[in-house]
């Protein structure tokens, strides 16, 4: 799957496109206004590393998405290191704070013992949860400082936590599940909906975490430890790239700008001084190397990859 966002977009664009990467800004600190700043003004304003911000948005953001040898060669491991520290507060400081006293309200209207199953779940859950984000503060973290350092650890290395990483979502789904399905109709209704609202938004945020650990923190922490598999790896994927993988045309980028602004066929034959003929026969390259057929997905296409403004499409 091709990657959405780039450091030329506009921060305001890349918002605009999921509303769900909103935390991420929050958890780096980057709150202020952005006005027409590009994603690499804004970072740089914050001192933080574009490439990697963008890797870590496409990854959250898209589904199914597997960053590159090379989009990892860029990606800075301190700066991601700071982004899964920052959520590990977020979770532990304010999502699960937010939603336990909420449960409690919930559960008044239970028996005893059915509120107490429910507590007890729940205070296991968190507690597992807390022992998956101290093991990877206290062991995984320090460990990638000193290899940002240039130390190495003969007692540690990545692997090691990717076969003891677990999906810290799951469980929380089962307690979506039982909230759903089996607590009283006395419950009250719209509480109800409100934790269930909570979790699953949790639940998802939770699982892109997963991925951001598994698809960008364990390769790169590889790339380290392992330099010269991973420079053979980036040339065997390049080569690969470079046999199957074809780049817009000048004239095909003009053509979608065209398109994306809502023009006919004739119309852009006229601008282009072309045959309208011709004009089909670009929008079906364009379709054949994107993988794109309808007007609105090629508008999104070239507004995510800054070939148009947002603000310029009627």
């Amino acid at each position: 799957m091709q990657a959405a966002f780039n450091p030329k977009m506009k921060m305001a664009a890349l918002i605009e496109s999921d509303c769900h990467l909103l935390p991420i800004l929050s958890r780096l600190g980057m709150t202020s206004s952005f006005g027409e700043q590009t994603i690499e003004q804004a970072c740089d304003h914050y001192g933080i590393d574009a490439a990697t911000f963008c890797l870590i948005c496409n990854v959250y953001s898209l589904a199914g998405f597997k960053p590159s040898a090379w989009e990892i060669a860029l990606a800075k491991p301190d700066d991601v290191v700071f982004y899964l520290h920052a959520s590990h507060n977020y979770y532990l400081d304010s999502a699960l704070t937010v939603l336990e006293p909420k449960l409690e309200e919930l559960l008044k209207a239970c028996t005893a013992k059915q509120s107490a199953a429910v507590r007890k779940f729940f205070c296991e859950y968190e507690s597992e949860l807390r022992s998956h984000f101290n093991f990877e503060e206290e062991e995984v973290f320090p460990y990638i400082k000193k290899l940002i350092e240039g130390c190495s650890s003969s007692d540690f290395n990545i692997d090691m936590f990717k076969d003891n990483h677990s999906n810290v979502d799951e469980k929380l789904g089962d307690l979506k599940s039982i909230i759903m399905k089996s607590l009283p109709d006395s419950c009250d209704g719209n509480l109800r909906l409100e934790i269930l609202d909570l979790i699953c938004h949790l639940q998802r945020d939770l699982a892109r975490h997963t991925c951001v650990e598994e698809d960008v923190l364990i390769p790169l922490v590889r790339r380290m430890e392992n330099p010269a598999l991973f420079r053979k790896t980036l040339a065997l994927e390049k080569e690969k790239e470079s046999e199957v993988r074809e780049e817009l045309s000048d004239r095909e980028k003009e053509i979608l700008v065209c398109v994306a602004r809502g023009m006919l066929n004739k119309e852009i034959a006229d601008q282009n001084n072309i045959s309208i003929h011709t004009v089909i026969s670009h929008r079906k390259n364009i379709t054949r190397k994107i993988g794109i057929k309808t007007v609105a997905g090629l508008t999104v296409y070239a507004i995510l990859n800054g070939l148009i403004d947002v603000n310029t499409i009627e």
